[in-house]
């Protein structure tokens, strides 16, 4: 069977070697399709600075206008890119593909972002390499930089110590190498912590947590180029409060562990790599809050995977890559109940198994020294199950009749079969012109396949408020995307505008039903469905003062119920204006979005329409010393009262619609460097 031969490689490769593909793998001209968020090579120094000063790693992404942050509570912003979030939003950390435990995205990816070592974040949107999967939606990229060492010194590292005023914020992490740039070992560990911060009205929104994480990572390479790297690392994340959901998250394991190989072959290179992430998410009622009925839910989730790729360069003009890769996922999660919680009341996660096997082959060439073409195709063989779908359970403690995962689905969707076999076929092509000294017209047309997730496929739960039900019948998730774009430079300034349009086929729709009880179902369905969008990028800098504009506009339509698609963001638009001169930064940004009146509320998804608002951000930083900077942030200037639109419905304040966003905050950091 597919899934034991898939254990058994993944196996092998951790006991042995495993590695990550290398960033440098990305060919010529590709960094034209990022939208960098962070300075894609700036220092070591600036990304502590930045990162010292944000509430958690993803908050550097809100620097895209193509991106918005869906927020449940003091941690774990999940990006919404494009209109598009959750399962269409990969997270690649450091190469590897982390799943969440809990099925209400507690602990979505982007909540396993360093914090003691912050990497550098890139948001890919187009389809212009396979290597990591097809993109439905977006990527978002982490890659964590190797040490600086300077000089001749064999050590270096660093220190911060922070904290924040709205929700008394805290904040202190450190890193320390000892090597050289071929070969070093390097430890780092991070604590942060908050209460319940308040809005901009005053109100004190259920935010508070802590986390704690603590990692190692080596790297060797030889004189030939052969190199080995390796990394484990844990983090606990304790106590964090939800007011997006009816539950709080007391405990969240991770444990991530990853090795890498390469070496330099003809004229490119081979690598190879394997990873494992295990997270163990306990969720309940009464930790955090009061309850009058006890409710906890027990999730784990594991993730094995390995990736093997060749890449090589062909008289200069050619770039060919090719590769091959498995992944295997487990998720369990049960809900009980009960004066002792050990009742089983919902098999959420039933034992379900995912296997996949994906290979890839792509090509660049420069057929002339104003043209490059490329292509690619990758095929992924997918098997699920939900090997638990027959287990029973009850409601309450002794109530008379048992339920499984399998006759839920029957009941809804007349399903008796769990399993699903997908075979996706993905495909991209691509070119660039360049029309002028000044200017280089890209376009690209791609062809995406994704699979449902263990969502949208088995989760089963039944309570006496109604019932959240997965389709294991569901189709795959077919994008035809297009996008031009027009990139440019003259003097000192930039320019990037795009447009782009996504058809999809069998979008899977999650939708609500009402019933006359009170009850709500929650399902999900196959539907026709289409997402527009504009975007503009214009940007000028003497070296000393910079200003950008940054626009994003998207379009969601359901095409079968002529109807918008849920959790679509509204037009958002950014300013920012900088100094900087002999080391001191200031920035003042401007974030601005139009109300959304475009919504679907009977998806359930939306919790009615939202308000525009206006944000002002400022920040900065100043080296104190050689090796001390002092960086400072003050977010929200005049104490708005705002929530992105894709935030989640507040459940824990009656009255207020979304999870509002801080009011006016105060930030400050010191970085020592060594």
């Amino acid at each position: 069977m597919l899934k034991k031969r898939l254990a058994r490689s993944i196996s092998l490769v951790l006991a042995g070697f495993t590695l990550t593909p290398a960033v440098h793998a990305q060919m010529e001209g590709e960094d034209s399709l990022l939208i960098r968020v962070t300075e894609g090579q700036s220092a070591e120094a600036a990304r502590l600075s930045a990162a010292a000063v944000q509430s958690e790693p993803a908050q550097r992404l809100s620097g895209s206008a193509s991106v918005s942050l869906s927020r449940m509570g003091g941690r774990g912003l999940d990006p919404v890119i494009r209109g598009q979030n959750e399962e269409r939003v990969d997270v690649l950390l450091d190469g590897m593909r982390v799943e969440g435990a809990c099925p209400s995205r507690m602990d979505p990816p982007t909540s396993r972002l360093s914090t003691s070592l912050a990497p550098v974040l890139e948001v890919r949107t187009s389809n212009r390499t396979l290597r990591w999967g097809p993109i439905a939606g977006g990527q978002v990229v982490a890659t964590t930089a190797a040490p600086e060492f300077a000089d001749d010194n064999l050590t270096t590292g660093h220190l911060t110590l922070g904290g924040a005023d709205n929700g008394d914020g805290k904040l202190m992490n450190g890193s320390v190498a000892v090597g050289s740039k071929a070969s070093y070992l390097r430890m780092a560990a991070g604590y942060d912590e908050a209460n319940d911060y308040e809005d901009g009205d005053g109100n004190k929104v259920r935010s508070s947590y802590e986390n704690t994480e603590g990692r190692v990572d080596a790297a060797w390479t030889a004189d030939n180029g052969f190199y080995i790297k390796g990394l484990v690392s844990r983090q606990e994340e304790r106590d964090v409060k939800f007011p997006g959901r009816g539950m709080d998250a007391p405990k969240t394991d991770t444990d991530l562990y990853r090795m890498e190989i390469g070496a330099p072959v003809a004229e490119g290179g081979w690598s190879l790599m394997a990873w494992q992430a295990d997270v163990d998410h306990v969720m309940d009622n009464f930790s955090l809050r009061e309850s009058a009925m006890k409710m906890q839910t027990d999730s784990q989730t594991r993730t094995q995977g390995a990736r093997l790729v060749l890449d090589q360069t062909i008289n200069f003009t050619k770039d060919i890559a090719i590769g091959l890769d498995v992944e295997r996922n487990e998720w369990d999660a049960t809900m009980y109940n009960g004066m002792n919680l050990d009742n089983p009341a919902s098999l959420m996660w039933p034992g379900v198994e995912r296997d996949r096997v994906g290979v890839f082959v792509e090509a660049f060439h420069r057929i002339r020294v104003n043209t490059r073409l490329g292509a690619g195709i990758r095929y992924d063989r997918v098997e699920m199950d939900a090997t638990r779908a027959g287990d029973s359970f009850r409601m309450m403690p002794g109530a008379p009749m048992t339920m499984t995962p399998a006759m839920l689905y029957m009941s809804a969707y007349g399903v008796t079969d769990t399993k699903a076999d997908d075979n996706n076929v993905s495909g991209f092509i691509t070119g660039e012109w360049r029309l002028s000294p000044a200017n280089t017209l890209e376009a690209t047309a791609s062809h995406s396949v994704r699979s449902p997730s263990v969502n949208e496929r088995y989760v089963a739960q039944r309570t006496m408020r109604g019932s959240w039900i997965g389709n294991p019948d569901l189709e795959t998730e077919k994008h035809n995307k297009l996008e031009v774009s027009l990139s440019g430079r003259d003097g000192n300034w930039s320019w990037r505008p795009a447009v782009w349009v996504d058809q999809v086929e069998d979008y899977v729709y999650r939708f609500d039903t009402r019933n006359p009880d009170g009850t709500v179902d929650t399902r999900y369905a196959n539907i026709g469905a289409r997402l527009l969008g504009v975007e503009a990028l214009v940007g000028w800098s003497n070296g000393t003062w910079s200003t950008s504009s940054k626009l994003a506009s998207v379009r969601g339509e359901n095409r079968d119920a002529d109807k918008a698609l849920p959790r679509i963001p509204p037009v958002q638009f950014i300013q920012t204006l900088g100094w900087q001169h002999q080391g001191h930064t200031i920035e003042a940004e401007w974030q601005l979005a139009r109300r959304q009146d475009r919504v679907d509320l009977e998806s359930g998804l939306d919790p009615s329409t939202s308000p525009g608002y206006g944000v002002i951000n400022l920040s900065g930083t100043h080296p104190l010393m050689a090796n001390l900077s002092f960086t400072w942030a003050l977010d929200n200037l005049f104490d708005n009262t705002w929530a992105y639109h894709v935030s989640k419905d507040n459940l824990a304040d009656s009255g207020v619609f979304r999870v509002n966003e801080p009011g006016r905050t105060a930030r400050a950091a010191l970085t020592a460097r060594w």
